[in-house]
């Protein structure tokens, strides 16, 4: 079996578009993979288009050759976009194989530790226009089975120290969404590195009568020295790992102890064996996984296969509202959620096709144009603004 040729497809979803590769062999089989990365998709599939002369005319079975070849291009080698695109390439052969060999990605590393895995929600704030409204979408979301529900409460507040009233307003935030779904329910608190190390620490201690699962990324995630001083101090357990692109980035963090929860991106770190390694290293420390997941429902399913044979696995990412057409995306759909879980696909490869008749109907828009377009007042304009701040490295707001 041989590779025939690599498309890409642009499919706009709201405030991104999502980058579907798929890789065409000879033998009718179609891999399926994923190189969203906001308002850099255009790279992105330029990175992918580069790479497709690697690997047009080669076996798609060699997986982790052609991974080592993308990789080791001399000056072309790390970073989001470069890791992004290999991660797509990487996903659509893992797909190839598992069809040829009729079985799910995860009994290819080795068969699964779990049937289902719980989830928690995403952007189920989205529809927000005033932070009042953030309780009864908490509530929402809770009836709909979620267990766990994560945020930005920050969001619109300045880098590094927190103004008081930025503060109270995230504490109340918390407050009143911890009130509004009870104890049963895990907060996961986000900060996209909004802070310096020391109001990370003074929010974590304001924060800690409300038991959130985590604080997430309170710092930028270069110094691995600070993010280990925080996780040693803080009353919450820090989570974080999302901008670091490759084993040898996330080796600093999980050396110096610096989280309790790691967080891979599959789509941004290089792929399937490049997050299960990251996974390994964590374990060794005794350090959860708990993959990132903000793209398409394609990204639910990489994360899927992984999270079924991982064993330090924690909790599933699900994104929520960018899109009411989001699980018409793929077929078969793959993100209902049942007891506040997620089923594992069983079925041969990640389980899923592009859904191309649906993906036609949503061609490329200018994510950043579109936000502010859709803002018809004055206060809808000013929280699309406070969105887009959130939405920084690639995530739901």
């Amino acid at each position: 079996m041989k590779i025939e040729r690599i498309s890409t497809t642009l499919v706009f979803a709201n405030w991104r578009n999502w980058v579907f590769v798929q890789v065409y062999t000879d033998a009718g089989l179609i891999g399926l993979g994923e190189a969203t990365l906001r308002s850099r998709e255009h790279a992105v599939a330029g990175a992918v288009e580069d790479m497709s002369r690697v690997l047009v005319g080669e076996d798609p079975f060699e997986i982790h050759s052609h991974w080592q070849t993308l990789y080791r291009d001399f000056h072309n080698r790390g970073g989001v976009v470069l890791m992004t695109a290999i991660a797509s390439l990487e996903i659509a052969l893992w797909d190839i194989l598992g069809q040829a060999a009729g079985l799910p990605i995860y009994q290819l590393l080795g068969g699964r530790l779990r049937s289902a895995v719980r989830a928690y929600g995403n952007g189920w704030f989205e529809a927000a226009r005033t932070p009042h409204e953030l309780p009864q979408l908490a509530r929402q979301a809770a009836d709909q089975g979620f267990t766990a529900l994560k945020w930005n409460p920050f969001a619109g507040a300045a880098d590094g120290w927190m103004l008081p009233r930025d503060a109270r307003r995230a504490v109340r935030e918390v407050a009143e969404v911890r009130q509004a779904v009870g104890e049963d329910v895990d907060l996961l608190i986000e900060a996209h590195g909004l802070f310096t190390p020391a109001a990370a620490l003074r929010m974590a201690e304001q924060l800690a009568e409300f038991r959130p699962l985590w604080l997430e990324e309170p710092i930028p995630p270069e110094d691995t020295a600070a993010m280990a001083e925080i996780r040693q101090r803080s009353p919450l357990a820090i989570a974080a790992g999302e901008r670091l692109y490759s084993k040898y980035e996330f080796a600093p963090l999980l050396e110096r102890r610096g989280v309790d929860i790691i967080q891979p991106d599959p789509l941004h770190c290089g792929g399937i064996l490049e997050t299960r390694a990251i996974a390994a290293m964590a374990e060794t420390h005794y350090i959860s996984f708990s993959p990132h997941n903000s793209s398409s429902p394609l990204g639910t399913a990489v994360c899927l296969q992984l999270d079924a044979c991982i064993p330090n696995f924690l909790i599933q990412e699900l994104p929520l509202c960018d899109v009411p057409w989001r699980e018409e995306i793929i077929t078969p759909p793959i993100e209902t959620l049942h007891d506040g879980q997620l089923a594992i696909p069983d079925r041969p490869g990640l389980g899923v096709r592009l859904n191309e008749e649906v993906a036609r109907r949503h061609p490329y828009q200018d994510p950043d144009r579109s936000a502010l377009s859709a803002a018809s007042t004055p206060d809808q304009e000013r929280l699309a603004r406070r969105l887009r701040r959130s939405q920084k490295g690639e995530h739901t707001p």
